[in-house]
């Protein structure tokens, strides 16, 4: 009778858990930055559930419990992967600034939808698309692990903090008391957070496009801010306004020999473009970086160059043109 009766009762519990799958995942990548590492800790968390779903108690809800494991595992991931940024192929030119190298992936928006549907609870210090926008990201990528968990918990997904404590294996006070040593560093970051959206956005995104697929440099110089910042995460390098960034993409520009193609999509709440190059002895381009555009009513405000096109499949673009 029993062999019949546990497998009904392991789907009933896979069928419970398995709506939050979604909003886990971006949980995880607001931790860890990684698209490919937040697809491994879901996977994890959700194991993990079900081989402890008999120690579920209902002290807590379903879902903070789930949230407890998915951040005690994103903690374990980063205390165990120590990344280093891949080394420029060339010299660049000299940079405006030079950054702590920070391990960051943009995040599809074609996953932000479903991952979305839980409102924010009543501790929530953010609007929604500040919290997916990449320079929010990026911000609170530079803090360090278990206060990036609390700002993630209590400002963000609006967990108190006699909720959030047991997450992290601490206790209200101390949670506190990592929260406010972060907020003190957003606060002095806050200016880098994007504005919102204009209703130029689309209309900035296809003119850069344009103006990269055509190899005119002086087109998408004349989109950018006069404040405007090209950064290419993980590498530290950083260049700030006309001058500096059109000397390092027509440097770039000079060694590729060829014009991208550039196929439009979203990441991280904002424009973004797949870019390819194309292949000197085949009828084809390969995937070349993923380029997101930070708007404001004056113009381009940054433009973030990923480098790594393992995260393409995630966006929907292709192998290759």
């Amino acid at each position: 009778m029993s062999d019949h009766v546990q497998p009904r009762v392991d789907d009933a519990f896979a069928e419970l858990i398995e709506p939050y799958r979604r909003e886990l995942h971006l949980h995880c990548y607001r931790i860890v930055g990684s698209l490919a590492d937040a697809d491994d800790l879901v996977q994890e968390t959700l194991l993990a559930a079900w081989r402890g779903r008999e120690s579920f108690e209902g002290r807590a809800t379903l879902r903070s419990w789930l949230y407890r494991i998915a951040t005690n595992r994103s903690l374990n991931a980063l205390r165990g992967n120590a990344r280093r940024p891949q080394q420029a192929a060339h010299q660049l030119p000299e940079p405006s600034r030079l950054a702590e190298p920070l391990w960051l992936e943009p995040y599809p928006d074609s996953l932000l939808d479903d991952a979305l549907t839980a409102p924010a609870g009543p501790e929530a210090r953010y609007e929604t698309r500040e919290t997916v926008g990449l320079a929010f990201t990026t911000l609170i990528q530079r803090l360090p692990p278990r206060q990036r968990a609390a700002v993630v918990l209590c400002d963000v997904l609006g967990f108190r903090l006699s909720e959030a404590a047991p997450m992290l294996d601490s206790t209200p006070t101390a949670v506190k008391g990592l929260l406010q040593r972060a907020r003190t560093t957003l606060e002095a970051g806050w200016d880098e957070i994007a504005a919102p959206p204009s209703p130029r956005e689309r209309e900035l995104a296809g003119l850069f496009a344009t103006a990269l697929e055509t190899g005119d440099t002086d087109g998408v110089l004349s989109l950018l801010t006069d404040d405007a910042w090209l950064t290419m995460p993980p590498e530290p390098y950083q260049y700030q306004g006309a001058i500096a960034i059109g000397e390092f993409l027509r440097y770039r520009a000079m060694l590729r020999g060829a014009v991208l193609h550039a196929v439009p999509t979203l990441a991280n709440g904002q424009p973004a473009l797949g870019c390819y190059l194309p292949c000197q002895n085949a009828a084809i381009a390969r995937p070349y970086g993923l380029v997101v555009l930070t708007t404001s009513p004056k113009g381009i405000s940054a433009i973030t160059w990923f480098r790594d096109t393992s995260v393409f499949p995630y966006f929907g673009l292709p192998r290759s043109l």
